[in-house]
Order: structure tokens, then sequence, then C-alpha cells
């Protein structure tokens, strides 16, 4: 039995608002008094999984050419480049992504619904992906910002979105030169379909039987089903891309300031996703990866994506609290 217990919320699946235009039914005092006790545990829930990253200076980017021991650039891509040094305020990082139980709870809590997909053929594994309460939820920008900052109203504490600098630092544990944000510092696999210390395609595609889901290799596994980092903080290596505070720009670290950057002050970077997407728009950063196996998951690689994604498959959250003192 997981730490989350074998409560599950039935996703709510008949609206793709954030915002229902019905009038919310009367709570009776019964219901207030439930949903106190659910608010309660959930802030505590949340508190109690917080590993505190304590600040310090870092060289942040692709640092192979320099520091690996083949003396080789780990990413072709240019975005993660130049190295340059970063010094970082201390905070503290959500050790899981946000679960499908911690998410439709604040949903329920708030009188919201899940998003449904507007296309019938995802909307099976739309639903798989919304049915188990340890595994992340997957969200776009705008509703993970929203998450993060009722985290705040609701705790009197400063939560908010992951800056690009502070998931880095975590991941490769105080910014160490370690490549691959997992336990070992590399991935650990029994061939190329099967992990060890991440899934291969075959883990999920079991776990998905087991569980009675038909969703496959897109199967998202629980948020704890691996260990975690030295840091204490889990999946930074799959499992979903984390959604990042910063707006997207392939150029930021040849001008980013050195002391806790924010990324771009406006959004200068435009993208189309996919052959089939004909409109570019401004694009947020994503890191981490989608699903876990081998070439995925360097803690220097970065990605982007369109912020209204809506329903979408490969997306998660975990929030920071921006405090310099550990949560208690």
């Amino acid at each position: 039995m997981n730490k989350y217990g074998i409560w599950l919320l039935a996703p709510l699946l008949i609206s793709a608002c954030d915002n229902p235009t019905s009038a919310t039914p009367a709570v009776v005092p019964e219901q207030r008094q439930q949903h106190s006790a659910e608010l309660q545990n959930m802030i505590r829930q949340v508190k109690n999984n917080l590993v505190f990253v304590e600040g310090g200076d870092f060289l942040m980017g692709d640092f192979g050419k320099e520091y690996g021991p083949e003396k080789l650039r780990y990413d072709t891509n240019h975005d993660s480049k130049p190295l340059h040094k970063v010094t970082l305020s201390s905070y503290s990082i959500s050790k899981y992504k946000t679960t499908n139980q911690e998410y439709q709870s604040y949903l329920k809590l708030n009188g919201l619904q899940l998003k449904k997909s507007d296309n019938f053929l995802i909307q099976e594994s739309w639903d798989d992906l919304n049915k188990l309460p340890d595994t992340p939820a997957h969200i776009d920008w705008y509703d993970a910002e929203k998450y993060c900052a009722w985290l705040g109203k609701v705790s009197g504490l400063p939560f908010a979105l992951p800056t690009e600098a502070q998931w880095e630092y975590a991941a490769r544990s105080r910014g160490q030169f370690i490549i691959v944000g997992t336990n070992s510092g590399v991935l650990e696999m029994d061939g190329i379909q099967r992990g060890i210390n991440i899934s291969g395609s075959w883990d999920r595609e079991e776990f998905a039987r087991k569980m009675g889901l038909k969703s496959g290799i897109a199967t998202a596994l629980p948020v704890d089903n691996y260990p975690p980092n030295p840091l204490g903080i889990y999946d930074m290596a799959g499992n979903g891309y984390d959604w990042i505070n910063d707006w997207y720009d392939p150029d930021y670290y040849k001008y980013s300031t050195a002391v806790d950057p924010l990324g771009p002050e406006k959004p200068v970077y435009k993208s189309r996703e996919g052959i089939y997407d004909t409109e570019a728009k401004y694009t947020k950063v994503i890191r981490g990866a989608d699903f876990s196996g081998p070439f995925k998951g360097l803690t220097i690689a970065r990605h982007s994506s369109k912020p209204d994604t809506g329903v979408t498959g490969d997306k998660t959250v975990r929030c920071v609290v921006n405090s310099p003192q550990p949560v208690k």
C-alpha cells in the first residue's frame, strides 16, 4: 500500500471549463466542515512532501565538455549553452510530482471540474491518465500556475512554479555535475525496454495491464515508483515533463542574470508543436522527460511547450516554496 492509500477520486469529466458557469450549490455546515478537514489534510501532505534545497553557486548548462568524464558535450542543442555561473537563494521543492489525488482534491475544493478532451479518439486514454490517485496529474501551464498559486493562498506560504535554474539545481543535487537526476546519476536499464531506476516501455505496459488501463506505453507510473535523486526528489528524469515558470528563449543563457534568474522578462520565442499545429505561439520551459527511458531525462536539457496545451498527456507540475528557511 503506498502513502496515498486506497482513496481514489473519480475524474470529473463533464466539462472543459476551469470555471463552470452554473451556480454553485449551497454548502451546508457539514459539507463546510468536511471540506475544511480535507483542505487541512491536503496542506499537511503537501508540506510534508517538501524538500529543502540550500542555495548556493553552480554552473548551469551543458557542462560535459568542461567537466564530464569524456570531455564531450552532452546536449546537441545550442540552447543549453553557454555554461554560466548562477547563484540561487534557498528554497523548498516538492519531492513528488503533483498527484491526481492532490490535483483533483484542489478541483473539488474549488468547485472546478477536470478538463475533458475535445477529441473523442483520445478520451479513453485521457480518462486512464486521471484514474489512479498516486500517478502524476496532467495539466497545462495555466492550470499548473493556478494550482501552485492556490497552494500559496491556502497555506500562507510563497508557493510558485519552479524557475528553470531552481529545477536544474535540484535535479543536479545542488548543482553537482550530474547528468541524469536519478539515484545513481545515470539511467539504469535492463536492455532497452525495461528499467531499473527508471521505467522502460515494458514496465509501463505491464503496469497498465495490471491496473486495467488501455494507455499502454503512455501510462504514467506512481510518483514514488523508483528511487529519488540524492536530494530525495523523485521523477526528475521522466514520468512527465515538469512545467517551469520561465518563458522559453533558446538564447537565454547568453544574457541570463547571475542571481536567482527568472527567465526572459517577456515572451520572445514562438514555435509550433507537431506537424498538425498551424499556429506558432510563445512557449514556456518544460524540464525532465515525457516518458522515462534510454537517452532521456538529461538534467541540462531544455524543452519548450505552448502554455495553453489544454488536455495534455505528458506534462505535469511540482511546486516550490520561495522561502530561505525550511517549511515546518
